[in-house]
């Protein structure tokens, strides 16, 4: 018993609706069985007939559990297997209506059709040889069209319903996709920028801790604090939250900057962004200035926001090297994670580094600032 039902589960393994609907039927399969009985059969009778018996099951569930094509031999051959044994056992008049069952549990109506008229032919041409009663035939031609035709539109369903399963494990996959690469380019940027602080601060620890030890300890406490704030990102990222904003951003881009000798002119102006720009321009900044400092050799650097009419434009520039080099990780998830929200990303590599963003204001933000 256990290894029929994990044979049967690896047919349907994800489809608990139709996975015993054709095993419900099989119990009046005993009438095909012990017609022997009734006729008093021999030995051999009995062999033989309980042998195909249990043939014309196989087929059966092969034909709601195979390809298409296993499914359609299989099906011919319960009809060829009908007609056979219709003028032999009495009971294998019921093998039409599992046949029908079989035939149309199966989404092209033209061929559910064409498998069912075949099973109707077979009854009819039994009906009219063996002289069975009107009532019975009649009665047997009803219900093998609305078995057929029953099992057709439940063949319907269960394709809709697996397709309806596909599309939604394709999205839950796409979705953790999408958040493992979120948090990935997250991670880069907060981590990026946080350790280039600390490597500075550090740094200038280092240099001072002769000279201005006092100094020294107080980069050492920056340090510190560094460390403990990058954590909580870290964390804050992993969950998806921000909690700082783009005002806590600029006070902590003018100070790497200034920490790295490179002169800050920050010249912002009240834009109303939705918390979702507000984050995405923030890690956009970060970034930027990270660039700066690890890779521009600058001395200047400069931020500017501002808004004209609907759109608010932030620029980084700085007069480094300016080096036309391909975007690196960082500019690419700048760049999706602006895209995504309908902003743009251009970069301009003369006299140093410019970074221009231009991102459309949310619709309610702008009404409230109207």
């Amino acid at each position: 018993m256990r290894t029929l039902k994990a044979f049967w589960w690896k047919l349907y393994p994800n489809d608990d609706e139709h996975r015993w609907m054709p095993l419900i039927w099989l119990p009046f399969m005993v009438w095909f069985f012990v017609d022997p009985y009734w006729k008093h059969a021999g030995p051999w009778g009995w062999i033989g007939n309980t042998l195909a018996g249990l043939f014309f099951i196989w087929l059966y569930l092969q034909a709601f559990s195979r390809s298409d094509r296993y499914r359609l031999f299989s099906v011919l051959a319960m009809l060829v297997m009908s007609a056979v044994f219709m003028p032999l056992n009495d009971g294998a008049i019921g093998l039409l209506i599992y046949t029908a069952a079989a035939a149309g549990f199966h989404p092209n109506l033209r061929r559910v059709s064409i498998l069912l008229g075949l099973d109707l032919a077979i009854l009819g041409f039994y009906s009219h040889r063996l002289n069975l009663p009107l009532p019975f035939w009649g009665s047997m031609l009803l219900l093998i069209i609305l078995v057929g035709f029953g099992n057709h539109y439940g063949a319907l369903s269960h394709c809709a319903s697996e397709k309806l399963r596909v599309a939604n494990e394709e999205i839950e996959h796409l979705a953790k996709v999408a958040e493992r690469e979120r948090i990935a380019r997250d991670l880069h940027d907060l981590l990026g920028h946080t350790l280039s602080l600390i490597t500075l601060k550090a740094e200038l620890a280092r240099k001072l801790v002769d000279r201005d030890p006092q100094r020294a300890k107080q980069e050492m406490q920056d340090v510190e604090q560094a460390s403990r704030a990058a954590l909580a990102d870290v964390r804050e990222t992993i969950s998806g939250y921000r909690g700082q904003g783009l005002a806590a951003e600029l006070i902590r881009a003018r100070q790497t900057l200034e920490t790295a000798g490179v002169t800050v002119d920050c010249d912002t102006s009240e834009v109303p962004l939705s918390p979702a720009q507000e984050t995405v321009l923030a890690l956009a900044l970060r970034e930027a200035v990270t660039n700066v400092v690890r890779h521009a050799q600058a001395q200047r650097c400069s931020v500017r926001l501002s808004r004209d009419q609907e759109v608010c434009t932030l620029e980084i520039a700085d007069n480094g090297r300016g080096a036309d080099a391909p975007e690196g990780n960082g500019l690419r998830g700048m760049r999706e994670r602006l895209e995504a929200i309908g902003g743009s990303l251009q970069r301009r590599c003369e006299a140093g580094t410019r970074l221009v963003i231009h991102l459309p204001l949310a619709p309610a933000a702008s009404a409230l600032r109207n």
